[in-house]
């Protein structure tokens, strides 16, 4: 590829391999906390995201207030995971009706093309706003933003809402595609220089090997690596039945050893938003 516009942007060497391994959905339940936690003390994990609607979103806001040195991003939430695992807005259910089934939770993920075709611009932007200001009244301090299951590949309204909310509050954002990646660096915004890896489309039976081969292949530039880890257990197969493999594996190569050394043996650099954002407040809104 060409040299890394962002490597440049932050003040790294061209042919540096730099890496963000950020843990999402902390707060979704007790099992993935657990699991975050772990993989941010003993793993190559060096940031996460939390998940304000989450069954276990309060536990997961003390650990950030107990330790501030943790970046974090917010993990805007509107899809519910499946008919087991549903969320309620944090905004008034009266403010974004369109968001919301017959029962008041999030569409799960199976109706997400009727969450897409009814959802109103303004009404998520209310419940995104919301759950953003909900960490910021927790006395926390956020670094970017990103964002749970949503499939937004062929909405760019749905991410001009993201990235206006991202300008304003002065956080980075995720960026997801090559289309934005350019975009976004051609106006002076670093970005990861490469698609974002959702660890839970990885096949969780070779997925440490696929993971090992990826990050001997990491290539020149900014990376980024949303992963998910979680702990297998009945907690979790009651709200997720098909996702505790996935999530355990992701947490037992995170944590591996195998994981350090070949960070080390290659020279991969592991970075967090932090850098980012410093680049991204200096030209964003007013706060």
């Amino acid at each position: 590829m060409r040299n890394s516009q962002t490597n440049q942007w932050l003040g790294y060497p061209a042919d540096a391999r730099l890496l963000i391994v950020n843990a999402d959905d902390f707060g979704m339940c007790h099992a993935v906390n657990r699991a975050v936690v772990g993989a941010l003390e003993a793993g190559i994990v060096r940031s996460t995201s939390l998940m304000v609607p989450g069954l276990a979103a309060s536990d997961a806001t003390r650990f950030l207030a107990d330790h501030p040195e943790i970046p974090f991003g917010v993990h805007l939430t509107a899809i519910s995971d499946s008919v087991t695992n549903r969320w309620r807005p944090v905004a008034a259910a009266d403010k974004v009706p369109t968001l919301l089934d017959e029962a008041g939770r999030f569409y799960d993920f199976d109706h997400m093309p009727e969450f897409m075709a009814r959802v109103r611009l303004d009404e998520l932007e209310t419940e995104f706003r919301t759950q953003i200001e909900a960490v910021l009244a927790a006395g926390l301090q956020p670094t970017h933003l990103d964002w749970h299951s949503l499939r937004i590949h062929d909405r760019g309204d749905i991410f001009e809402v993201m990235l206006g909310l991202a300008k304003e509050y002065g956080l980075a954002l995720r960026i997801a595609n090559r289309s934005a990646i350019e975009m976004l660096q051609n106006q002076g915004l670093p970005t990861p220089d490469h698609d974002v890896l959702d660890s839970y489309l990885l096949d969780p039976v070779d997925k440490a090997a696929r993971y090992a081969a990826m990050l001997r292949d990491l290539p020149v530039g900014l990376s980024e690596w949303a992963v998910h880890p979680g702990l297998d257990s009945p907690e979790l197969r009651a709200i997720e039945p098909g996702g505790a493999r996935i999530r355990q594996a992701d947490f037992d190569f995170l944590t591996s050893q195998q994981a350090r050394d070949i960070i080390q043996e290659d020279g991969i650099i592991l970075l967090d938003h932090r850098a980012l954002q410093a680049v991204w407040k200096g030209k964003g809104g007013p706060r």
